[in-house]
């Protein structure tokens, strides 16, 4: 970065069938109709860093801009996609009198107007290795793109992926790209996803907050492992993303975080200790040994699923189901809770008989009050407080009348115990789309 597993796999990855809560775990259905992401072997990640390492290693320590390293990064990444099927471009440009390159390649196929694009910067610092600071984002697109080649993914749009040089000097790689690029190729992008320090020792989850719809995918993600995350500021406009958003192309990524210092609250959140997220960067000390694995893992996993959601059907069928299986607990006579679904891939507005099933485990549903919460924060209410007397749980298929609201985003139920003594969960939530 410029200065200034562990998953659980969706079961068709077309549709971002998450919640946004952590530890809310979704399932998805059969009517969906891509498939899901494969699980990203975090042993390969760690090869490819192993690989940069060597070569740093062997040129002088570094692999930054106009050094032998680099060139020998781009030569070993252009070389295993060649091998894989990919059409590769290494395009040259000059800065401070070197020559910089940057690697771009394409999955064959898809639609040409329609491009989905993931990044990295591949140079490091003249001071270290950069395996955080980037090999860990290069590392990570490379397996994913390998992994594109290994399943023989067909996707509807078109794949691209990028290795930048040059970008601890100022973005200046993927500036040279954006800017060659004529503003018709411009308007082709759906997006680009920008992967810079994704496995930093001390790690904390962060998503960019720029395309609101990349963004959710990557939410979607991290609530579905039961991960919490928080919005990224510490690099924000500091990686190659912004050379695209300058231009008006979608933009989304992820970050582990640089040398900022852990709070402790988000120690609490996340683990670790209240030091730097990476004491090592842009250190000598950015070697093999600065990366945490299961930050690598969780994040090389996180990148697959959003290429193959973005990538994949963007309309969801008739008939799909979203729903999350997730257990809640229901404090007793304690404030509400809340599971959650993504809907999206659907046009225009929810339907006026829109399916709401609901099972929740109670021994005296007298006590709830049950609510389905629209995207927009409007609240219908299923099941009033003191209606149902003694029973037990619920189990029931609601119709609501949602048709003012927009059917993609995310939708809550909403259940809250108002009186003291009994107590429950819920067990599950679905939405029907007809």
């Amino acid at each position: 970065m410029k200065l200034s597993a562990h998953r659980r796999a969706l079961a068709l990855a077309g549709t971002a069938v998450a919640a946004l809560l952590a530890g809310a775990v979704p399932a998805a259905t059969a009517e969906q109709a891509t498939v899901a992401a494969p699980d990203i072997p975090v042993a390969n990640v760690k090869q490819h860093l192993a690989d940069l390492q060597s070569i740093a290693s062997a040129n002088g320590g570094n692999r930054a801009h106009g050094r032998t390293g680099y060139k020998a990064s781009i030569d070993f990444v252009k070389a295993k996609l060649d091998a894989a099927g990919f059409t590769t471009t290494v395009q040259q440009f000059t800065y401070n009198g070197s020559t910089g390159y940057n690697l771009i390649a394409d999955w064959p196929g898809g639609d040409p107007n329609q491009v989905v694009m993931a990044g990295s910067h591949l140079d490091s610092v003249t001071s270290g290795p950069g395996i955080n600071d980037n090999g860990s984002g290069s590392a990570a697109i490379l397996e994913t793109a390998l992994a594109v080649s290994r399943s023989g993914y067909q996707p509807t749009k078109h794949l691209r992926f990028g290795w930048w040089g040059a970008e601890e000097l100022g973005l200046v790689g993927s500036k040279y790209y954006v800017n060659n690029l004529p503003a018709t190729e411009r308007a082709k992008f759906s997006g680009y996803l920008n992967f810079d320090m994704i496995g930093s020792p001390n790690p904390g989850y962060f998503v960019y907050d720029d395309d609101p719809v990349i963004e959710q995918t990557f939410k979607n993600y991290f609530a579905g492992i039961g991960v919490p995350t928080e919005i990224e500021t510490e690099g924000d406009g500091r990686s190659d993303h912004a050379s695209f958003k300058n231009v008006g192309i979608p933009v989304g990524g992820l970050f582990t975080g640089a040398s900022r210092v852990k709070t402790s609250a988000q120690v609490q959140k996340w683990g670790g200790t209240a030091t730097a997220f990476d004491r090592c960067y842009h250190s000598s000390c950015d070697t093999t040994s600065n990366i945490n694995d299961t930050a690598l893992d969780r994040n090389s996993d996180a990148v697959a699923h959003a290429i193959w959601t973005l990538s994949g059907t963007t309309t969801q069928p008739p008939g799909t189901v979203f729903e999350n299986t997730a257990d809640v607990s229901i404090p007793d006579n304690g404030s509400a809770v809340t599971s959650a679904v993504t809907v999206t891939g659907r046009t225009g507005n929810a339907p006026s008989n829109l399916p709401v099933a609901v099972n929740i485990v109670h021994t005296y549903i007298g006590d709830l009050q049950v609510q389905l919460v629209a995207p927009d924060g409007t609240a219908y209410t299923l099941k009033a407080y003191g209606t149902g007397g003694s029973a037990d749980n619920i189990n029931t298929t609601y119709t609501v009348n949602a048709s003012s609201e927009v059917a993609n985003g995310t939708w809550l139920l909403r259940v809250q115990d108002n009186a003291a003594v009994d107590t429950g969960y819920i067990n599950s939530f679905k939405l029907t789309f007809p």
